[in-house]
């Protein structure tokens, strides 16, 4: 009672990997000079990349002071 075996075939290639060479490498070479360099704010302003940053952390992870205040609460009593 054996099941009849399928030769094993390997997934056609997608997406990048099945164009070829020549083609992936004219895509790669656009990849660093996608935005202009008066357009890289934050390359420019180091200020406003870190005041970015700090906004997305505190979005993201609720802020600081909230989150040690739950981390000193029994996990029942959190909301």
């Amino acid at each position: 009672m054996t099941e009849p075996t399928t030769p094993q075939t390997k997934p056609a290639h997608r997406g990048f990997a099945a164009m070829d060479k020549a083609r992936q490498r004219e895509i790669a070479r656009k990849g660093g000079a996608s935005v202009p360099d008066e357009k890289r704010s934050f390359s420019q302003d180091r200020d406003l990349a870190a005041a970015a940053g700090r906004k997305g952390g505190e979005a993201s992870h609720g802020g600081g002071r909230r989150r040690a205040d739950a981390s000193t609460q029994p996990a029942n009593t959190r909301s």
